[in-house]
């Protein structure tokens, strides 16, 4: 969210009215699509889409102060619209820390973009201090909407949990499961136990890192860019210790070597593109790919123009295709980053614009509907605490 932390500052002298009407403001600038809904697809896509179960990755709302039960006519997410683009699970990701002059080639850990956000939706008071409190406050808000959502939002927290839920959903598709993920460890606040907390409040993936070097390992936009912490070594043994995903998403190479030299369970990367349709500081190379899937794990697609290098289905589309032909089918997924302050080609309704252009890439409906959803199904099933 590189322009951020700039707007907040340059506004807050205009009052305090202004300042707490900001949040939505830049929500609504900076969670953008290329095109308003609807989104049209063949009949044939639509037809195949309506029979899928579809899973993201990656998804930041609980950043912003909307209300997820309720539709929206801004950003990309939120359970109405979700419920009509067919998804059946989705990640949701707690955003704790950004740096000023956020960029994706170097960035130092020592500034803070969400205070004055949290402080300027009324964020409890010790989420303008604590990252720890922060990732705690937003698996709270999604607590909270699932408990007031009449059984349609999901809380998934394992594997018989999720096997109940699809077996609901096979009745009533009009239901969404929900899995907590960190974007970065930076809330454990350099503390081993503190994971534990993250636990026990519903997380099961661990992103590492985000988009500055922290107590775990570098970030690929950080300063160092190094590898695995002793902190960080602990860390990834204690995640699967207690069957919880490592999401290398915004990792930076030495870290997703080392965390492969010594994974002993599957690895995914929830939200990234591939070098080798679009180079940049984060997208995957040919042999992390190859890698990552020797994990089992599944590697998901995103839909922003540095992940894709272009912000059309066509470009999403192209690097499904190179991942799929490099690694198989059966490790790749969707992973949208939608409403991490990204500029898409549409909003959640839109997802049947992904199926048509697998459709005319060649991809049988088999495949299609892994990499829908079915590959992040079953890594979950496969994965999560009993």
């Amino acid at each position: 969210m590189p322009k951020l932390l700039l707007a907040l500052l340059i506004l807050v002298p205009v009052g305090a009215g202004t300042f707490f009407t900001l949040p939505n403001l830049l929500d609504r600038q900076m969670n953008s699509v290329a095109a308003p809904p609807p989104y049209p697809a063949s009949e044939q896509a639509t037809q195949l889409h309506q029979r899928l179960f579809v899973a993201d990755l990656h998804d930041d709302a609980l950043l912003w102060q909307r209300d997820l039960l309720e539709r929206h006519d801004y950003g990309h997410s939120d359970l109405p619209r979700l419920l009509e683009g067919r998804v059946g699970l989705q990640v949701f990701s707690t955003v704790t820390k950004t740096p000023r002059g956020i960029n994706y080639e170097s960035n130092g850990a020592d500034s803070d973009n969400i205070t004055l956000l949290a402080m300027a939706q009324r964020w409890p008071r010790e989420t303008w201090s604590s990252l720890l409190a922060r990732a705690l406050y937003q698996a709270d808000k999604l607590k909270q909407a699932a408990a007031a959502s009449d059984g349609k939002l999901v809380l998934i927290r394992s594997r018989g949990e999720l096997a109940r839920y699809l077996e609901d959903w096979q009745r009533d598709p009009q239901r969404l499961a929900t899995v907590l993920a960190t974007e970065g460890l930076q809330p454990i606040e350099g503390k081993l136990e503190n994971l534990d907390r993250l636990y026990d409040a519903g997380f099961r993936i661990a992103g590492l890192t985000h988009f500055f070097d922290n107590e775990v390992g570098g970030s690929a936009h950080g300063l160092v860019k190094g590898g695995l912490t002793p902190l960080g070594r602990q860390v990834i043994a204690h995640l699967e210790e207690k069957r919880m995903l490592v999401d290398l998403a915004h990792a930076s190479k030495p870290l997703i070597d080392d965390v492969l030299a010594m994974a002993k369970r599957p690895v995914l990367v929830s939200h990234t593109g591939v070098a080798g349709t679009c180079p940049g500081p984060r997208n995957l190379t040919d042999d992390h790919l190859k890698r990552i899937a020797a994990t089992g794990g599944v590697v998901g697609i995103g839909y922003w123009d540095a992940a894709v290098c272009e912000t059309s289905v066509g470009a999403i589309v192209r690097a499904i295709r190179y991942a799929a032909d490099k690694v198989g089918v059966q490790h790749v997924a969707l992973g949208s980053d939608f409403n991490g302050t990204v500029h898409t080609p549409f909003d959640t309704t839109g997802l049947a614009q992904i199926t048509e252009g697998l459709q005319g890439a060649g991809f049988s409906d088999a495949d299609i509907a892994a990499i829908m959803g079915g590959n992040v199904r079953d890594l979950l099933l496969a994965s999560l605490p009993d």
